[in-house]
């Protein structure tokens, strides 16, 4: 895909910001309802941090990151520089605003609220994923093998049966598991110091998530949609269009849709809207075939990562660095997990891997900004959504297409609202 070779305004009907997964899904949905849309990216589709996570549709994870009483737990955290959740030391006084309004948002009364909102945003991507997938032939894409949550002892398993309460409450199917033979019934070959699990039988996963928006993508274009390289340097509105800036060209659309993960604020910023966007930066090590016999996702929660399957290989990655946009990856925590990961899976071989980091775009209570700009409502903001891109964005599409249209989304979205800070 070349850059497009413009030297005039172009004018478009709807433009969306951003080729992941959350541009392409909306992109997409908006077509189907017969809007010519024109999809701008800086890199290309999945370029960014829609082609490195651990592509899974991960419905079950209702609870918001900030829980009660976690701040009693973030400082043993922060301090271990190798540990699941760390703060690069460079970023420490720039993310202290973002920390404030995380630490309120694990507040009781927040909380409550934050959780009924992902909840329902969660059951909306679920039953929209399944229309996704129908939509382009998907199917053979699609993993649908659960999910195993693994705990040492009956101390930390004990401590986890709240949270499963909680996404009982909500919806969700799971099933618990007593003992290590009951865990090798699904997975085979995880060491016995994981005494305790829950099984999530309806979860699923993706293939591949890169080769998933480019599967999109190329539906999108097949019918008519234009996908093209162009970094935009700022927003500008107008009395009857939204004018878009960048160093290739200039363009026009009667509506846009800012979608561009992590790097979004600066372009919301450029026509007036302002949010405590910040990045969690997330590693990963991506093994080849015949890595590991892997029947299902597994979670190892306490320690902040994930191994799953990724085409034929495996791919080890997760936990949380606080450290922007700008700083340089330490892919030492790459190569922790992966250690780790060799260690709860023996037979787990570890040689040929392909590191990887990218930017997961977090708001401070959990739940992505899907509203009007403050500004127009020719400005529809589609990001945020932090380890649950992949997860909530046919949901995602489907509640901007109502925006875009004026019409009234299927939930709620005051919690999603671009002033609710």
């Amino acid at each position: 895909m070349g850059k497009s070779e413009m030297d005039s305004t172009n004018k478009q009907d709807i433009i969306v910001i951003g080729a992941g997964i959350i541009g392409i899904s909306i992109a997409l949905k908006l077509q189907s309802e017969g809007r010519q849309v024109l999809v701008l990216d800086r890199k290309g589709v999945a370029a960014e941090t829609s082609a490195g996570n651990a592509g899974a549709f991960a419905f079950a994870d209702v609870i918001p990151l900030a829980t009660p009483g976690i701040m009693r737990k973030a400082p043993k955290w922060l301090i271990d520089p190798l540990g699941p959740l760390s703060l690069r030391p460079a970023y420490a006084l720039k993310i202290i605003p973002w920390m404030l309004r995380f630490w309120r948002a694990s507040w009781q009364d927040k909380y409550q609220a934050a959780l009924a909102a992902q909840a329902s945003l969660m059951a909306v991507s679920k039953a929209a994923l399944e229309r996704q997938i129908e939509a382009v032939e998907g199917e053979a894409m699609i993993r649908r093998e659960g999910q195993l949550q693994l705990y040492e002892g009956e101390a930390e398993f004990s401590a986890s049966l709240a949270g499963w309460q909680t996404r009982q409450e909500h919806g969700v199917r799971y099933e618990l598991l007593l003992n290590t033979d009951a865990i090798a019934k699904i997975q085979p070959g995880i060491h016995p110091r994981f005494t305790h699990a829950a099984f999530t039988p309806d979860w699923k996963n993706v293939c591949d998530p890169a080769q998933w928006t480019q599967h999109l993508a190329d539906a999108f274009e097949k019918l008519g949609g234009k996908i093209a390289i162009a970094e935009i340097h700022a927003i500008d509105l107008k009395d009857d269009v939204v004018s878009l800036r960048s160093d290739a060209a200039d363009y026009e659309a009667s509506q846009i849709v800012l979608a561009t993960g992590a790097w979004s604020k600066t372009l919301a910023k450029s026509i007036g809207d302002s949010f405590p966007l910040d990045t969690e930066r997330g590693y990963n090590t991506t093994l080849p075939s015949g890595a590991f016999d892997l029947k299902t996702h597994i979670t190892f929660s306490n320690h902040g990562f994930v191994v799953t399957k990724i085409g034929e290989g495996v791919r080890v990655g997760g936990a949380v660095e606080l450290g922007g946009l700008d700083l340089k990856p330490n892919f030492q925590r790459a190569e922790v997990l992966l250690d780790k990961a060799k260690t709860f899976l023996p037979g787990l071989k570890i040689d040929g891997g392909k590191q990887w980091m990218g930017f997961r775009p977090s708001m401070p209570d959990s739940l992505p900004v899907i509203s009007y700009s403050s500004r127009s409502k020719r400005v529809v903001y589609a990001f945020g959504h932090g380890h649950l891109g992949l997860t909530q964005s046919a949901g995602t599409a489907e509640l901007v297409a109502a925006l875009v249209s004026n019409g009234t989304p299927d939930i709620d979205l005051t919690p999603f609202s671009a002033t609710r800070f």
